[in-house]
C-alpha cells in the first residue's frame, strides 16, 4: 500500500532543513547577544521593540501576542518580568475592561536603544553579509509570500481572538 501523502523531494527537504537551521542559528546568536548586552530574551526584545515602534508606545496584550507568535500565557509571563524591571507598564484598557494595555517606559526605550546597534550588527554579519546580487530582494519576496500564506491560517498564538472582542 502506498502512502497517499507524498513526501518532500530532495530539493524541498534541503530547503526546509536549511531554513530551520539558519533560523535556529540566527535566533541563538541574537538571543546570546541580547542576554549579554541587555539581560533580555529574544521574546522580551521583540515585545520592547514592537512597543517602541507602536503609536504612543502602547499596544493591547493580545496584539502583542498575535505579532510575536507567542502563547498568551507565555507572553503574560514575559511581560511580568519586563514590568518588574520597570521596562513596561500594564494597565486595564479604558475602552474595554477585558483588555490589558502594555506601554513601554523610558527605561525600556533606553534599553532598546542600547542593545539595538549590537543586534543590528549581529543580524547584518550573520544574515546579510553572505548575500550577493539579488539575494536580498528575492529572499524578502519569497519569505514575505510564505509569511502571508502562513498568517492567512495562523497558529492559535498568532490568531486574533474572535467572539468576545479583543480581550487581553
Amino acid at each position: 500500500m502506498s502512502d497517499p501523502t507524498p513526501g518532500l523531494n530532495a530539493e524541498q527537504l534541503g530547503a526546509y532543513f536549511a531554513l530551520m537551521e539558519v533560523s535556529s542559528l540566527l535566533q541563538y546568536a541574537v538571543d546570546e547577544h541580547l542576554r549579554a548586552d541587555g539581560d533580555l530574551s529574544y521574546v522580551q526584545f521583540q515585545i520592547l521593540a514592537r512597543l517602541v515602534d507602536a503609536p504612543d508606545g502602547r499596544l493591547r496584550m493580545t496584539d502583542l501576542a498575535d505579532g510575536v507568535v507567542y502563547s498568551r500565557s507565555g507572553l503574560t509571563y514575559q511581560a511580568g518580568l519586563l514590568d518588574r524591571r520597570g521596562l513596561i507598564t500594564r494597565a486595564p484598557s479604558p475602552d474595554d475592561e477585558r483588555s490589558v494595555i502594555v506601554s513601554v517606559t523610558d527605561a525600556g526605550r533606553e534599553l532598546v536603544a542600547r542593545v539595538l546597534p549590537g543586534h543590528v550588527d549581529r543580524v547584518r554579519q550573520l544574515l546579510f553579509e553572505p548575500m550577493k546580487g539579488r539575494d536580498l530582494p528575492v529572499l524578502s519576496a519569497v519569505l514575505g509570500r510564505v509569511r502571508d500564506h502562513m498568517r492567512a491560517n495562523p497558529p492559535r498564538s498568532a490568531k486574533p481572538r474572535a467572539g468576545r472582542g479583543r480581550a487581553g
